[in-house]
């Protein structure tokens, strides 16, 4: 049932005053985000949204909401999340969006709802923010999905109101958006009572719910709206003391100013240069709060994400981006000692720095390929040296004026999916040398032949075999089984210790992209492909 036409690229440019599904209402210290989903309001609109359930439309105001609290409201110190419509929570994604999209974009969106989700637990960690579920009706799936990702939960008690992952009984497919690992990782429910419950089409309520862990509360219905409100109060008196200053308007990304993203669709290369800063750089939190949106650090994070997010969305078979980057070291050097100093907890400071590291996140669990090209022009500074040991591979010209310098960001305070840096991760047999490389840049900039003594490169060649050493190493990339490397590098990007996030998106979303192909899910008489039809699907039944 996948569509053979490419679907129009998806926006992910919005803003609260054009949402469509989402209400976002902020008093105080308390926000409220009430999702009422347009049936047929979403990206294609031929499919009805019905029961509250989401399609990408929806979770991209989602996020863009979680973001704008964030930056725009700092002062808020609890998010409650709920449902605008009567007796419906969330029914989850939408069951014939999934089921008449491709397979490339079924795996891309479970992706970007759990990076989504992820967000908002980054914001409850990191930025002191919780967030409160108030599911007034029936939650179900991704429903029940986006409720495990606040810190607490609480079920209207009205005898028919349900938590449910009933993605096993009734699709034949997995919870998309990290549910089953949240359920025994985050809840710590039982293994025995997990197992009864994501089999389960029905769900659970009532004091059920509560005793086996699935939510912290059940409440009647003529106490819903009082005790929530409390509940609330609660959690911002309890909410960490964090600095929550002014906060600052997002504009629309447009066109991009630090970031260039080109495509060869025949070669099915990419090229992805990030720029350094041109102008003066802050010194201060107040001169970073003064230039708002416009500071290139923020701007650059942002235009960074949204390039990524249309790789995966608008071109499916680019497999290999080759990353660079250019401008004055310095001024990059200079930007990741001022987020990483004596300011570093100041909110524009501590809001963009985590930006940053959700960025660099989204690149390690996006499904392409990345090269690093080290050159003359080349600007591993700073922030921008993550991108080097984000990479798969870096290629290093071995010619003066060729630098690399690591700074203090690079210690750990943009760590990856596992808890550590990227420096970490990539030394895990020697950590001394991760010491080492954080050492030489404390120096100043590293010149190409310390930079690959150090373990930074992974080709070191002359002007005379660069440029042939990486033309062979593009296209014998180009020649292997995206399926393969897809797997190939999701194993080795999350080395080290194991994480919720790791369980999802290195086990998780494995098993979830295996079996959205598989004939008991997808094919003519999957379960998938048979939901609202008369008729049972079939299954193969053989384990495997």
């Amino acid at each position: 049932m996948d569509k053979t036409a490419s679907a129009p690229a998806p926006s992910f440019d919005t803003h609260p005053t054009r949402y469509r599904h989402w209400t976002l209402a902020v008093d105080g210290e308390i926000a409220r985000l009430t999702m009422k989903v347009q049936p047929f309001g979403g990206a294609d609109s031929e499919v009805e949204l019905k029961s509250n359930s989401y399609d990408l439309a929806v979770d991209i105001e989602l996020a863009d909401a979680v973001q704008r609290l964030r930056f725009t409201h700092p002062q808020v110190k609890v998010c409650v999340i709920t449902s605008g419509q009567e007796k419906i929570f969330c029914a989850g994604a939408n069951i014939y969006m999934l089921a008449s999209s491709s397979h490339p974009f079924k795996v891309n969106f479970c992706k970007f709802t759990n990076e989504t989700r992820l967000a908002i637990e980054d914001a409850s960690q990191n930025s002191g923010l919780r967030f409160l579920a108030a599911c007034n009706g029936a939650t179900a799936g991704g429903g029940y999905e986006l409720a495990l990702a606040c810190d607490e939960i609480v079920l209207v008690d009205d005898g028919s109101s349900t938590v449910s992952l009933p993605e096993v009984p009734l699709l034949g497919v997995l919870p998309g958006t990290g549910g089953l690992t949240r359920v025994v990782d985050k809840r710590k429910v039982r293994r025995d009572l997990a197992d009864a419950f994501s089999t389960l089409a029905e769900g659970v309520k009532g004091k059920r719910a509560v005793e086996w862990g699935l939510v912290d509360a059940v409440v009647p219905r003529s106490k819903f709206k009082d005790t929530i409100a409390q509940r609330a109060r609660d959690l911002s008196a309890k909410a960490p003391q964090v600095d929550r200053g002014p906060g600052i308007e997002l504009d629309e990304i447009g066109d991009y100013r630090h970031v260039s993203l080109k495509v060869d669709e025949k070669t099915r290369v990419a090229q992805l240069t990030v720029r350094a800063p041109a102008g003066e750089v802050p010194q201060t939190a107040a001169e970073a709060l003064a230039k708002g949106a416009q500071g290139w650090a923020l701007r650059m994070a942002r235009e960074l994400d949204h390039a990524l997010l249309r790789l995966r969305f608008e071109h499916e078979t680019v497999g290999l981006v080759i990353v660079r980057t250019e401008g004055d070291r310095a001024k990059a050097d200079a930007v990741g000692k001022l987020l990483s100093g004596p300011e570093k907890d100041s909110w524009i400071l501590r809001e963009t720095r985590l930006l940053l590291a959700r960025a660099l996140r989204r690149l390690d669990v996006t499904a392409r390929s990345f090269f690093a090209v080290v050159d003359e022009k080349s600007c591993f500074a700073g922030p921008l040296f993550e991108l080097l040991v984000a990479c798969d591979r870096s290629y290093v010209l071995d010619a003066e004026k060729v630098e690399v310098w690591p700074g203090p960001l690079s210690g750990g305070a943009l760590p990856g999916w596992n808890g550590l840096s990227r420096l970490q991760t990539r030394f895990l047999a020697e950590p001394a040398r991760a010491d080492k490389v954080l050492a030489a840049g404390k120096e100043g900039p590293i010149d190409a032949a310390t930079a690959d003594k150090l373990g930074l490169a992974t080709v070191f060649a002359d002007e005379i075999d660069f440029e042939e050493e990486l033309r062979v190493a593009v296209e014998e990339r180009a020649s292997l089984s995206p399926d393969a490397l897809t797997g190939m590098e999701q194993n080795y990007r999350f080395a080290g210790p194991e994480t919720l996030a790791t369980k999802i998106f290195g086990r998780l979303s494995a098993w979830q992209n295996w079996i959205f192909i598989r004939p008991n899910a997808t094919g003519e008489n999957g379960a998938l492909t048979m939901y609202g039809k008369p008729e049972r699907p079939r299954f193969d039944f053989r384990r495997t």
